[in-house]
């Protein structure tokens, strides 16, 4: 029953609320999540939790630091994120599906560095000595990002008042996960990732304690902000951020539904205010904070580069011509070009050789002169541009993407033309030919039409540039796009060439090409002369943006060797080898602390069979377990059970490529909720009256039930030794070093595959 209103506060478990928030007797069972909880006195000193949380904060910085300059080679995704930090530092554009913050805090480390941004990271295992870089310092940014999570982590269940061998073990999970340590000491975006994570769950923890105390204070909006920031940073380095909204949005719903309750006597214009002030600050401002990295990006990223291809023409017309773009030329009619294949770079060429008659598995050609894909330089790959005859052209007049047009091959003088006949190596695609002048004119005319079909719609009508604009080279009159491949080559007749054909699926990514030289150029048109800058609206750039980023990201579906499924994550039953030294067998391979993994699996398990043995028992009027312990199990338990399976189920229904560091902030989130629940499992939570509920009015109440201990930390110490234990076993893996082949073989569980066991 909703207590009556007072002259502004009322007591409710001895503690003085706003009359604008509940107002509970102590009968009511709808009160706030774990409120007794949360405000009961903390059970150890501040100086334990200090040397615990300063303990393992040193373990975590040493295993981060431990050999940070080795391998002294570019390792695994340092080849993109070392990459984009030097575009940024050379104010290059560059595409990427991932937001920018991220990338920007790398790049910004480079900056104080001195860094000139000259060395791109183009393969794995390129040496660091001989293309210098500040890769000590990309590296040595992200492991302490790495270290101070732990704290972060340690502080969250401090907030929620559990023990400090309690708030030190769910820390130690992290800081010697090996996963968690591989991530965090390289030039990866996930460090950066996971403290963000981390500082969303315990400023929002803290908000709530505020909350709980008295609504609208500075110190309310503060942590509610601060838990916005956080959010902010979560998905502007990562779209994954949005399962971490998921996480808070479900408690900010839970306790709006609450406020929402007639017994917490709030009206609806106050409960509108609570609505409000959260919309404001966990959804606008992040938003605007979001909106302000792109803002950014845009402004450094202000000089023609290798992201181009992916935005529209009159995106790539806001930017300055990069070193790299100053031999682009706008295209003409009759001008001699040649195409290059984007994914293979295959020149489109042709040769005085036919197709055979029959190929290997019986399928007859049309014996037409062969159209293939030639990686080298060389004069049969010249092709010129011929206007239709119904639209007769100028010499001078510009090409525009998706005109009509004609491809003549210069050496042999015959056009380029694709029919309803089978490819040599594909008999799904069509044969792609050339046919000889008067063919060409006359019955075929109508298969030698071709256009130069942009990527994105609203490029049509834009003039053709050599070198940055990408396109599909589209047959008007079987509707197909001009495809090569380098997977399989054509036999002794074709040279061992690749293929060339007719590609039905016309928005393949794989059907790009560029024009890579105008070879017939006369002086005026050689001579360099800089691009009109244009403006083009903030929103109007990331929206288009935002587009191309989606498209490019839903389109990682093709196989990898190291990707994984979900159901693999939290057993760590995959991985990923990062780096290989073949002259030193040594190899980093990431994969988790799979005693703590584990672990973390068990206890989910065992609080899904607690709960549902609570509710069961309940429905039955028997009353196992105190108010306190199910205050926990629904409260904080609940709180990081919800984030965990926020963070974890949607990869289910994900297409994309998926990975084993995908599961990072699931595991985080899991380490807090594992040492939680042992606790509350400790701790002594039967009910001292099992005839009656609990919270019926005379029902016993414990509020301060006791801890076992002695109990609860020898579990927790044979666990972290276990933890340890393995973190040191597989420690090889995590920094490289060399092993010998049973070494490896020793370390091959579940499905886990390592180089160098012969």
């Amino acid at each position: 029953m909703a207590s009556k209103k007072t002259s502004g506060k009322v007591k409710r478990h001895d503690v003085d609320v706003d009359d604008a928030e509940f107002k509970y007797t102590k009968g009511d069972h709808l009160e706030p999540i774990a409120e007794n909880w949360i405000m009961k006195e903390k059970p150890d000193s501040e100086a334990v939790y200090g040397l615990w949380c300063t303990v393992v904060t040193v373990i975590a910085f040493a295993v981060r630091f431990y050999k940070i300059w080795s391998p002294k080679e570019v390792v695994f995704d340092e080849v993109h994120f070392g990459k984009f930090a030097s575009y940024y530092l050379e104010r290059t554009f560059f595409f990427d599906v991932h937001p920018p913050f991220a990338k920007m805090m790398i790049a910004f480390i480079g900056w104080l560095c001195g860094y000139d941004g000259s060395f791109k990271f183009e393969d794995i295992g390129m040496s660091y000595e001989t293309h210098p870089a500040p890769y000590l310092a990309y590296r040595s940014f992200n492991a302490i990002l790495g270290t101070l999570t732990v704290p972060i982590i340690f502080n969250t269940l401090k907030e929620l008042n559990f023990k400090a061998v309690t708030c030190a073990f769910g820390a130690l999970l992290v800081a010697v996960d090996n996963a968690h340590v591989i991530e965090t000491r390289l030039i990866l975006l996930d460090a950066i990732l996971i403290i963000s994570v981390a500082a969303t769950f315990y400023c929002y923890v803290r908000f709530y304690k505020e909350h709980l105390k008295k609504a609208f204070t500075l110190k309310w909006y503060i942590w509610l902000y601060l838990t916005g920031l956080s959010l902010s940073f979560v998905i502007s380095t990562k779209y994954i951020g949005v399962m971490t909204y998921a996480a808070i949005g479900i408690a900010v719903a839970a306790n709006l539904w609450q406020l929402l309750d007639i017994r917490s006597n709030l009206t609806l214009s106050q409960f509108m205010r609570h609505v409000s002030r959260r919309l404001n600050g966990l959804v606008l401002i992040p938003f605007v904070i979001y909106l302000f990295w792109f803002w950014v990006h845009f402004t450094v990223l202000n000089t023609s580069g290798p992201g181009d291809a992916f935005m529209s023409a009159e995106f790539q017309e806001t930017l300055a011509d990069s070193p790299a773009t100053v031999n682009s030329r706008e295209v003409n009619y009759f001008d001699i070009i040649t195409l290059q294949h984007s994914d293979t770079k295959a020149f489109l060429h042709s040769h005085l050789a036919n197709y055979p008659l029959r190929y290997e598995d019986g399928r007859i050609s049309s014996q037409g002169q062969q159209v293939t894909g030639y990686i080298h330089e060389d004069v049969n790959n010249e092709w010129e541009i011929v206007p239709t005859k119904e639209l007769p052209s100028n010499v001078g007049q510009k090409v525009l993407l998706d005109d009509v047009i004609r491809l003549r091959h210069v050496t042999t003088g015959t056009w380029l033309l694709s029919h309803d006949v089978a490819s040599p190596l594909f008999p799904t695609n069509e044969e792609v030919t050339t046919a000889g002048e008067e063919a060409a004119n006359g019955d075929d005319y109508q298969k030698t039409l071709f256009s130069f079909q942009p990527i994105k719609k609203g490029d049509s009508g834009h003039v053709l540039k050599s070198q940055t604009v990408s396109f599909r080279i589209y047959h008007v009159n079987t509707a197909v796009a001009l495809w090569t491949h380098n997977d399989e080559f054509l036999p002794e007749w074709g040279f061992q060439q690749q293929e060339v054909n007719g590609n039905k699926k016309l928005t393949d990514p794989e059907n790009n090409w560029i024009i890579a030289n105008i070879t017939n150029l006369d002086e005026s048109r050689l001579t360099y002369v800089p691009k009109v800058i244009k403006k083009l609206p903030f929103f109007k750039k990331w929206i288009e943006l935002q587009k191309s980023m989606f498209e490019q990201n839903n389109k990682l579906s093709s196989e990898h060797p190291f990707a994984s499924q979900p159901q693999a994550w939290p057993g760590s039953l995959s991985g990923v080898s990062f780096w290989t030294k073949d002259t030193e067998k040594r190899q980093i391979f990431f994969t988790g602390n799979i005693v703590g993994f584990w672990f973390i699996m068990i206890s989910l398990s065992v609080y899904v069979g607690i709960v549902i043995t609570d509710l069961v028992t309940r429905q039955r009027s028997y009353f196992a377990l105190n108010k306190m312990t199910r205050e926990k199990l629904y409260g904080p338990l609940a709180y990081f059970f919800i984030g965990w399976a926020c963070h974890y189920l949607p990869f289910f229904l994900m297409a994309r490529q998926k990975f084993l560091h995908h599961y990072l902030p699931a595991h985080l989130i899991g380490t807090m909720f594992t040492a939680a629940l042992w606790e509350t499992i400790f701790t002594e939570c039967h009910a001292l009256d099992t005839s009656k509920d609990e919270e019926a009015p005379g029902a016993a109440y414990d509020k301060n039930p006791r801890v076992r201990s002695t109990i609860l930390n020898v579990f927790f110490l044979y666990v972290s030794v276990c933890v340890i234990g393995f973190f040191i076993y597989f420690s090889p893996l995590v920094y490289g070093e060399p092993m010998t082949p049973q070494q490896v073989v020793d370390r091959q569980w579940f499905d886990i595959k390592l180089n160098f066991a012969k």
